[in-house]
């Protein structure tokens, strides 16, 4: 991907590469884009082509920073780039609620986008690391470990939610 990304350095509109390719695709009801943590040209393209994003952060200190940079990120694409543009949901991963910062996290996130916070929290989980490490999901690596569960809640959760952006 750091080709692609200095390839689009040098394109004219390149901000509308990913949406110019995205708007042609049919007949899907979700098509989800994986970005980096990072927010560089690959990523705007992935916010400027996208309807609503879903943000997955870790309940970490350094999350909150990454997240504060986001939104202004997503304040100037809606003002410039895609005004349809919305938050989605935020879903809490990595949480363990025998640490008192991933509760403050989670506080200070419920307290700043309400509704916006996914009920469903991923835990910390062994289970959930080792998965990619024998290329599995987690669904087929350990149906019943508790991140397997808890993603399965969240897809619940998020199919009901995502009714109201159809």
């Amino acid at each position: 991907l750091v080709g692609a990304e200095i390839e689009l350095i040098s394109m004219e509109k390149r901000e509308f590469r990913l949406k110019n390719a995205v708007n042609n695709l049919k007949d899907f009801d979700f098509i989800i884009i994986d970005c980096p943590p990072s927010l560089g040209i690959l990523t705007l393209n992935a916010i400027v082509a996208s309807k609503s994003l879903l943000v997955p952060m870790q309940s970490e200190y350094y999350s909150l920073e990454g997240l504060s940079r986001l939104l202004k990120t997503i304040k100037i694409v809606k003002r410039e780039l895609n005004p349809s543009l919305e938050i989605m949901g935020i879903l809490l991963t990595m949480f363990d609620g025998r640490n008192n910062l991933a509760k403050c996290v989670f506080e200070e996130i419920r307290n700043h986008f309400g509704e916006k916070l996914f009920n469903t929290l991923i835990p910390r989980n062994v289970k959930l690391s080792e998965a990619p490490s024998h290329g599995q999901p987690i669904f087929i690596f350990e149906p019943g470990s508790r991140g397997s569960i808890s993603y399965q809640l969240f897809v619940d959760e998020f199919l009901e939610r995502s009714k109201q952006y159809e």
